[in-house]
């Protein structure tokens, strides 16, 4: 059994796509109207893309909203994802304007930071070794 799909609550799906891929580097990888303004919309890694997909799921569910909102207050991202270089992604990134609720932070043989989504999630980065 392996991890073939999970998700992330966006607030708005065409500026989650932006941001992902614009920003942060993944790739889409499906993109299927479902009626109305929804779409199944996934991004996967370009060094993976075969791997583990994103779904960037709308948020419209009444359970999301105080979610979301809990997740953020209490500083817990929604998601992790590993890099090579905590800090060279941190500077890559702020360079490009992304909010960091986190700095880079040393924790035993992990490095991790944490970024705004721009879409209402916090997200993690980590290194580890």
């Amino acid at each position: 059994m392996k991890i073939h799909l999970t998700s992330v609550f966006v607030d708005d799906q065409e500026k989650a796509l932006r941001f992902y891929t614009e920003v942060l580097g993944f790739v889409k990888k499906q993109d299927v109207p479902l009626g109305g303004p929804d779409r199944w919309l996934t991004v996967v890694s370009p060094e993976d893309p075969t791997g583990t997909e994103l779904l960037l799921e709308p948020d419209r569910h009444r359970a999301v909203g105080p979610y979301k909102t809990a997740l953020v207050e209490d500083g817990i991202p929604a998601a992790a994802f590993a890099v090579d270089d905590v800090r060279a992604e941190f500077d890559r990134l702020r360079d490009l304007g992304v909010r960091f609720t986190q700095e880079p932070l040393e924790m035993g043989p992990v490095t991790t930071a944490v970024l705004d989504d721009t879409c209402g999630n916090l997200i993690q980065i980590a290194q580890s070794g």
